[in-house]
């Protein structure tokens, strides 16, 4: 596959062999490689049952890794770092997903692009806004700039 463009999300709420939260994103984000932009880290309250604030950010990267290719490595990188599948949004050592592919669309049982949720997240689109403003949602064709802003209204 030629290069393409991946926006990642990455997140992490609990200590794991890097340190801290904020520590644990940023030694994911050297894992993943390729990466040419990454957004500052912000401190998020969480979603769900988990107590502990989230370290977020979003990071754009180049791969010639297909969509599946690319989330069986970020899962593999997630299993590295400790994360176990247990409750939904609880604490978690590392969370990476993709959210956005400069393909456009895919769907299939591994992954489906966009990210199904993220036009909801300000976790996800407040970083990705910080370094990809004008980068479309190819389903509503709006820019990451225009979602943001309906966001937060």
């Amino acid at each position: 596959m030629p290069m393409q463009s991946y926006a990642i999300a990455l997140g992490s709420n609990r200590r794991g062999r890097h340190g801290s939260p904020r520590e644990e994103v940023r030694a994911a984000l050297r894992a993943i490689g390729g990466v040419i932009a990454a957004s500052p880290i912000i401190d998020t309250p969480p979603i769900g049952p988990s107590i502990r604030r989230f370290a977020n950010m979003v990071a754009i990267i180049e791969s010639t890794l297909s969509p599946p290719e690319l989330m069986r490595r970020l899962k593999a990188i997630e299993r590295a770092y400790g994360r176990r599948r247990g409750r939904r949004w609880g604490a978690r050592v590392i969370d990476l997903d993709i959210i956005l592919w400069s393909g456009g669309c895919w769907v299939d049982r591994a992954v489906t692009l966009p990210h199904p949720q993220f036009r909801g997240r300000a976790f996800v689109l407040d970083p990705l806004a910080a370094i990809a403003r004008d980068w479309r949602d190819p389903v509503t064709g709006l820019r990451v700039g225009q979602l943001r802003h309906r966001l937060r209204g």
